[in-house]
């Protein structure tokens, strides 16, 4: 079995690592590792999709995968990469986006066998602590002048940065001891905006202690332009198909920027890399397969492959004249005659009447490829369904 440090460095995933050695720990044994996911939100999105993918790799080569749900650490949230605080969310509601994470994480990585992920919630020893006994055992390994040369920490001090979310450092270091202690675990891995983080906790360990801990970070999911991958019109990616349906997933990566594809494929599939060498490696048009391909295999880990195969064949119906328009996003209304903008608002493709008037007006609208330009145009029949177009990559279905 390849060493997993190898797989991931030829993918592109490893930022940093915090000292010298982690190859070979990999090859004298099977570690457990932890990665965390505060429940912000009812569903992941794409932006953990990178994570996952880490666990997943880990996992294969043998190594143990600890997910810690930020059930404690959740109820303050984590000042990095923010420039304003976050909501503060309740017990209950950071338990029911405890229990949707625990759902979709099982897409990539397995909790039974050898080396069966586990999922732990750190609500489990962080809301039982006192403030005091906290303070003094931990507190006294911190010091302030080193944290705020954290960039999580610099960017909220032109805001005002709460002692709330200044302590979360605190937090997610201590985690880190909990999980050494509880069940072995001596690395780390996050995204790279997490690296101050994972250096406070691997340093804890180290000093409190006297353990070896490291800590591994890796590659945003960015564009080319450095912009993060995942924003749509409607908002986040998500994983959740009530909130991002297949379909649309699929095209989000179906219309991906030539110049991001590879770094995607890389990062977001299993396939070996021979695969995507020969797909990426192109010049011209040929880019459009290995953009066919990266949409479906994404769309297979995330919905499975049966609702790939009908994104799949959806877009061949739009785009290639073949296929189904069986799981195009779709609305049914009850009656006609209805105008085109309340038929925009009423498929969501318009927040409101005004909206859709200046998208008729701007000609980003289009029924069954004609375009609309009549603010004002009625539509008093539909023979089966109708297909409504909005700019060059929005399809929607609509029937009686």
């Amino acid at each position: 079995m390849r060493n997993v440090y190898d797989i991931l460095e030829e993918r592109g995933y490893i930022e940093q690592v915090t000292h010298d050695g982690l190859r070979e720990w990999f090859d004298k044994e099977k570690v457990s590792f932890y990665i965390g996911f505060d429940p912000t939100a009812d569903s992941l999105h794409i932006g953990h999709f990178v994570s996952a993918m880490v666990a997943s790799h880990m996992q294969k080569a043998g190594h143990k995968p600890i997910i810690l749900i930020g059930g404690g650490t959740g109820m303050i949230g984590d000042p990095s990469g923010r420039t304003d605080m976050r909501s503060m969310m309740t017990r209950e509601t950071v338990q029911h986006n405890v229990e949707c994470f625990k759902k979709q994480l099982s897409k990539f990585v397995s909790f039974e066998g050898e080396n069966a992920a586990i999922i732990v919630d750190n609500a489990d020893w962080l809301l039982k602590l006192n403030y005091i006994e906290f303070m003094r055992d931990i507190g006294a390994y911190f010091s302030v002048n080193r944290m705020l040369t954290a960039d999580c920490y610099k960017r909220r001090l032109e805001k005002g940065l709460t002692f709330l979310e200044f302590s979360y450092m605190l937090m997610q270091a201590y985690d880190f001891l909990e999980l050494y202690k509880r069940y072995n675990c001596s690395l780390e891995i996050g995204g790279n905006d997490q690296w101050s983080n994972i250096l406070a906790g691997a340093d804890l360990i180290r000093r409190k202690e006297q353990g070896t801990a490291f800590g591994l970070t890796f590659k945003l999911l960015l564009t080319s332009e450095g912009i993060k991958m995942g924003k749509t019109a409607k908002g986040a990616l998500w994983l959740d198909p009530e909130k991002t349906s297949p379909y649309e997933f699929y095209q989000y990566f179906r219309n991906v920027a030539d110049a991001d594809v590879k770094n995607t494929m890389c990062l977001l599939t299993f396939l070996p890399m021979e695969q995507v060498n020969a797909l990426c490696d192109v010049e011209g048009e040929k880019i459009n397969e290995a953009k066919k391909v990266l949409a479906y295999e994404i769309t297979k880990i995330v919905h499975g492959e049966e609702e790939a195969k009908k994104a799949q064949d959806a877009a061949e119906a739009l785009f290639g004249g073949s296929g189904n328009l069986e799981s195009m996003p779709s609305t049914k209304i009850e009656a006609l005659p209805i105008s085109i903008t309340d038929l925009l608002v009423a498929t969501k493709l318009a927040p409101s009447k005004g909206q859709a008037r200046t998208l008729i007006e701007q000609g980003g609208i289009a029924i069954n490829d004609e375009k609309i330009t009549d603010t004002n145009y009625m539509i008093s029949e539909i023979n089966d369904y109708i297909v409504i177009k909005k700019g060059k990559k929005t399809f929607h279905k609509v029937e009686i």
